[in-house]
């Protein structure tokens, strides 16, 4: 079991986690919840002893992370994917983790082979993607088969096959009675893994309790209603009567009715008194996702604003494009063409010049600009240039 007591870090003058108390029960996948920013990353290195806490303590099965004898065998832990030596193999790194903590050789392959990495355990790991950086992180903290597991952002990088191994091996472990606590920002995911749910925001306790019970209390219920669509005349007496029974009636935008305030069997009663004919009658809870929004949507650091600038931009670009020429036009042909232009020749370009040549009164020194190469991209820097399939990973801080 994980216990947490009034925690609380600083850097500087920056508060990261406050006051936070909980427990972490075995027998149970325990999710770890929070916008970027609200403590998270923080809160699990304090766990681990990797950050000491201004204030506060927190135990792994009554003491100190750095008094556990071999924690290795009682503890593992995934929070950076990436700590890993590049130049290692998979099989090479595992094996050096496994010989510090007294682990047999063998434990290597084995847990190699609970990730799916047997087949590339003797490549280095500088050449792994996200994903199986992802999966040799999991088969280190599993190495040496402890009874608390910390996952940080488990599935990040993994494909849908890789998703479903992940959450099947968090409920597996939790079945065997180990304490699994697991932080993620998908949702979705977590709805599906997770038994119990943790929840912070800006550094501090926000929710502690089941999954179905943070649904409960974080979202409100509704019941779906749908009378013949070619009869609204039932459809507008029927929400007068749900009104006068003090319901809360909202239409959707496929002709339905979204009831709140009175109990489906009601419902029903007061459609049979009203003589209205129902297609449909069902009730709907919200989702993890929208009852998490719900609580913590005061607590959210980071928010987008809407682009002033959009709408600014052309429509188009090159030929064709509103206020741009079409090459080899002329006059009276395709809308576009630009006067005295004649076929073959580029806008601009002085008449007789070969395409590609000078331009005058162009971009560039006086005289013209010097031919264009023709196997450079016409596009520029934009169409093949660094910028070109850029993207990254994680937060970018602590969190």
């Amino acid at each position: 079991m994980i216990e947490a007591y009034g925690l609380t870090k600083r850097y500087g003058a920056k508060t990261a986690v406050y006051n936070l108390s909980f427990q972490v029960r075995p027998g149970a996948v325990t999710g770890f919840l929070g916008p970027n920013g609200s403590g998270k990353s923080t809160t699990m290195r304090m766990i681990l002893g990797l950050d000491q806490p201004t204030s506060g303590h927190v135990t792994i099965g009554g003491q100190p992370y750095r008094k556990l004898p071999n924690a290795p065998r009682q503890v593992g832990a995934l929070l950076d994917a990436k700590a890993v030596h590049g130049g290692r193999s998979a099989r090479s790194h595992l094996l050096c983790l496994a010989q510090l903590s007294g682990i047999p050789a063998r434990r290597v392959d084995e847990v190699l082979g609970l990730v799916g990495l047997q087949d590339v355990g003797g490549k280095r790991s500088k050449g792994f993607s996200l994903g199986m950086g992802q999966r040799l992180g999991i088969a280190a903290a599993l190495l040496g088969d402890p009874q608390v597991l910390l996952f940080d952002e488990p599935v990040n990088g993994l494909d849908p096959e890789g998703i479903l191994w992940v959450r099947n091996l968090m409920k597996r472990l939790a079945d065997e009675g180990r304490t699994v606590f697991v932080s993620s920002h998908l949702m979705s995911e977590m709805a599906l893994t997770a038994d119990h749910l943790i929840v912070i925001g800006r550094g501090q306790l926000m929710a502690d309790m089941p999954v179905k019970d943070f649904i409960t209390q974080n979202s409100v219920g509704y019941a779906r209603v749908r009378t013949p669509d070619d009869a609204p005349e039932q459809r507008e007496k029927l929400g007068s009567a749900l009104a006068e029974a003090g319901g809360q009636v909202e239409p959707e935008a496929d002709g339905a009715l979204r009831v709140t305030g009175v109990p489906l069997p009601r419902i029903s009663d007061l459609a049979h008194g009203a003589d209205v004919r129902l297609w449909e009658l069902s009730p709907h809870q919200a989702s993890l996702e929208e009852a998490y929004m719900r609580l913590t949507q005061g607590a959210v650091d980071y928010r987008s604003t809407t682009d002033l600038a959009a709408g600014l931009a052309p429509t188009g670009f090159g030929p064709g494009a509103p206020g741009m020429p079409v090459p080899g036009t002329v006059p009276g042909g395709m809308p576009g063409g630009m006067p005295g232009q004649v076929p073959g020749q580029v806008p601009g370009q002085a008449p007789g010049a070969m395409p590609g040549g000078p331009v005058p009164g162009g971009y560039g020194p006086p005289g013209g600009a010097p031919p264009v190469p023709p196997q450079a991209d016409p596009r520029g820097a934009y169409a093949a240039g660094p910028y070109q399939g850029a993207s990254g990973a994680g937060d970018g801080g602590r969190g």
